[in-house]
């Protein structure tokens, strides 16, 4: 009943977002304030995940393919194919669940707690639109960026592997690249991606939103958001991946 509850909850958060803003100026200004923690505060992480995937994809993938028959070039096909429609979109959002889920729910479950959303709608104020809008609004604009940028990097980062090991030159690494590549799969990784960002932002809102308690709630409020949130990651993966690559 708990599990119905929650949804009908979570239902109910998101239709409450969508009414007009008391002062546009105001939203505006927590809207970039949320791109820039959503975006900038999680640029690192990123970077440093998906340059050292792509790297061992690359050195991974040569050690299986042993064989003197295949090309060279096949390893870069691999790896822009496997960073692409996988590592990017769903190894990156699952870091920005932890790193970004629990921020926003510690952010709003201590608002709670403290009793600055209730101040903020004594006020007046629908705390939906002005709290939680803005958070799913900037991760639904950041994350798939962030992604995009984890494309490049983990693929540029196997081409500086095989380059520093010797396993494959970057000519023959970027001939790979130009083979057989497919659009769309570009076109589902940012599908991943902006279904990814939806979850990241909402669900751990969800939670921070109705935390009750004290400190210590919030806490657990976090934790169970960034779980929920990795568990619904995979399983988006999943029904995306069964919808948008199934075969027949």
């Amino acid at each position: 009943m708990n599990f119905i509850k929650d949804i009908g909850r979570y239902v109910m958060m998101l239709k409450g977002m969508f009414s007009k803003p008391e002062n546009g100026k105001m939203y505006w200004k927590e809207f970039m304030h949320q791109c820039s923690d959503i975006g900038i505060g999680s640029l690192g992480i990123v970077v440093i995940i998906s340059v050292f995937i792509g790297a061992v994809s690359t050195l991974q993938t040569a050690y299986q393919l042993v064989s003197p028959l295949i090309p060279l070039s096949t390893i870069a096909q691999i790896v822009r194919d496997t960073v692409i429609l996988e590592f990017a979109p769903t190894l990156t959002c699952i870091v920005l669940a932890g790193v970004v889920g629990s921020k926003i729910a510690s952010e709003l479950g201590n608002m709670r707690v403290s009793e600055q959303i209730d101040a903020l709608e004594i006020m007046g104020i629908n705390t939906k639109s002005y709290l939680v809008a803005p958070k799913i609004l900037a991760g639904l604009l950041m994350i798939p960026f962030l992604v995009v940028l984890s494309m490049a990097l983990g693929i540029w980062g196997g081409r500086l592997a095989g380059d520093l090991t010797g396993i494959i030159p970057h000519d023959a690494f970027d001939k790979g690249l130009r083979e057989g590549f497919l659009p769309y799969n570009v076109f589902f990784s940012l599908a991943k991606s902006y279904t990814f960002a939806f979850i990241i932002a909402s669900v751990p809102a969800f939670y921070g939103y109705h935390v009750q308690g004290g400190a210590l709630e919030i806490g657990k409020a976090s934790t169970k958001a960034v779980v929920v949130s990795c568990i619904l990651l995979l399983f988006a993966d999943y029904i995306l991946s069964a919808l948008l690559l199934g075969k027949g």
